[in-house]
């Protein structure tokens, strides 16, 4: 049997372990045993790949000099690479703090807050030039309301870029939500991609998309 503290226990899939916690308290407090190993894992055992399929979208739509919200920004990956692109205005939050201080540590970000999708963002309407979220809308990590907020905190003309499984799309609310705020003028799709493995070494048969949506005044 396994607990937060001791991890997985012996043969248990540490991305499965994760992925089946049932509260923000014990997702928090896997992702914080999993902080130190995630990257070393992840590409060793997985070969994740959803931070590169998003940066394209991002160079296309989001302007340098932009103010970027990375929601649930993990180890930082994905802000590495905008950094790297030349985006130098991030702002990263997530709900475990080992994991944010493992993206401290790669020195891209203005600032990091621990916040839980879901849940009300701790910033000020319009606040960001757009918002990315990359391998974390999916069931029990964050859920569809998720993207309210996303909305809320992007200015008019600004972008909010996310990844998310087709099957939770259909299934987690996320098609509804999508077509609300779209029949509601908050947004309007600006692209999306084709499907792709987001961890095509250990688990293939998990499939992405990357969604970009324009905020609307």
């Amino acid at each position: 049997m396994s607990d937060e503290s001791n991890g997985p226990a012996p043969g248990e899939d540490i991305v499965r372990w994760v992925y089946s916690s049932t509260s923000p308290a014990q997702l928090a407090a896997r992702y914080d045993y999993w902080a130190a190993n995630y990257e070393l894992d992840t590409e060793r055992d997985y070969g994740r790949n959803d931070p590169q399929m998003t940066l394209p979208l991002v160079q296309k739509f989001v302007p340098a000099g932009a103010r970027i919200l990375d929601a649930g920004v993990g180890t930082g990956l994905v802000g590495q690479l905008m950094a790297g692109a030349g985006y130098d205005d991030l702002i990263g939050i997530d709900i475990s703090t080992e994991m944010m201080a493992e993206a401290e540590a790669k020195g891209v970000y203005r600032d990091l807050k621990r916040m839980v999708l879901g849940e009300t963002l701790e910033f000020e309407t319009d606040s960001f030039d757009a918002v990315t979220c990359v391998g974390v809308l999916t069931f029990g990590h964050a859920p569809a309301s998720s993207l309210r907020e996303f909305v809320r905190v992007t200015r008019p003309g600004g972008y909010v870029i996310y990844t998310v499984r087709p099957d939770v799309r259909e299934q987690g609310g996320f098609i509804e939500l999508e077509d609300e705020l779209t029949e509601a003028g908050l947004w309007k799709l600006a692209e999306v991609t084709d499907e792709f493995p987001s961890l095509p070494k250990g688990l293939p048969e998990s499939m992405l998309r990357v969604w970009a949506f324009e905020v609307m005044g």
